[in-house]
């Protein structure tokens, strides 16, 4: 297991508008949406609370591999990369359930176990 760096803890506090969350499909096929009710689960995950998913509910229900994108208030981008899992119920579905507004529907927690992380195209080393 990977343990985000406080480096990147510090930019994920301090980060500017909504992410955006890259899966692909069973044929390869990427698909980008923005989110804005995000949080992390532990040291080395990062979740997007399913309001209105449907091609990324599909794409993270196969397990595979997924991204995120996004800046910090100093226009600094952080892209992490890793395995995706996608909870219905457990911890990280409850923790989700905590932080995400009750105006949404909340139906699942995705969560990106970070196993990459970059600044631009510079690697930044997990723990």
């Amino acid at each position: 297991m990977s343990t985000l760096p406080e480096s990147i803890r510090n930019a994920w506090n301090d980060r500017n508008g909504p992410v955006v969350v890259g899966t692909v499909d069973e044929n390869g096929l990427p698909n980008l949406i923005y989110a804005t009710c995000v949080g992390t689960f532990g040291d080395d995950r990062l979740v997007v609370a399913d309001n209105y998913f449907n091609k990324t509910r599909h794409n993270a229900a196969l397990g595979g591999q997924g991204s995120i994108l996004f800046m910090d208030k100093a226009g600094k981008a952080y892209q992490l990369k890793g395995r995706l899992e996608y909870h219905t119920s457990g911890e990280v579905y409850d923790s989700m359930k905590r932080w995400n507004p009750e105006k949404h529907p909340g139906h699942a927690a995705l969560a990106l176990r970070v196993e990459a992380a970059f600044s631009g195209a510079q690697p930044i080393p997990l723990a």
